[in-house]
C-alpha cells in the first residue's frame, strides 16, 4: 500500500462526498453538501485526503482560525477512513502529517469535535493527546 497525505484542490472537493455520506450515515442529499462544500471552500477552510494509491480512503476538513483560548488553531472536522484501512496506523499517520501541515501555517493547537456516541474515536483521540474541554451545543435556527 502506497499511501499519499495531501490537501485537495477546492475543484476537486466533491471526490469527498462519498466518504463524508458514509461518515453521516447519509443524512444529506450530495446536492445539499455539494452546495455546502462550494460555499466552505470559499471560507477558511481546507480538506485533507488519504490516497492509496489513486484510491481516495480518509478525510477530514480543516478549519483555520483564531481563537481567545488558543491563539492560532486548527479546527479538525469531519474525519472519516475508510473502515478496512482502520486500526493500522493510518489515523496516527495522517494526524501527524496534519500536525506538521499547519505548524507551517502558524498553528498552535487543534481542536475537534467528535459524537459522543463514537466510542472509538474517543479513544483515539485521548491517545493522540486531546483533551475535553467542554460539550459542543448546536441549535437549528
Amino acid at each position: 500500500m502506497s499511501f499519499q497525505f495531501q490537501i485537495i484542490a477546492p475543484s476537486k472537493i466533491n471526490a469527498i462526498i462519498p466518504l463524508v455520506q458514509k461518515l453521516t450515515e447519509h443524512k444529506f442529499s450530495d446536492a445539499i453538501l455539494k452546495a455546502r462544500f462550494a460555499e466552505m471552500v470559499t471560507q477558511n477552510y481546507e480538506c485533507a485526503v488519504i490516497y492509496d494509491d489513486d484510491t481516495l480512503i480518509g478525510v477530514t476538513g480543516l478549519w483555520f482560525c483564531t481563537r481567545h483560548y488558543a491563539g492560532k488553531t486548527v479546527e479538525i472536522d469531519h474525519v472519516f477512513i475508510e473502515e478496512a484501512y482502520r486500526n493500522k496506523g493510518l489515523g496516527t499517520q495522517f494526524l501527524s502529517w496534519i500536525y506538521d501541515y499547519v505548524k507551517q501555517k502558524g498553528c498552535r493547537t487543534a481542536e475537534l469535535n467528535t459524537y459522543v456516541q463514537n466510542y472509538p474515536s474517543h479513544k483515539f483521540y485521548y491517545n493522540e493527546g486531546f483533551e475535553i474541554l467542554g460539550y459542543h451545543f448546536l441549535k437549528k435556527l
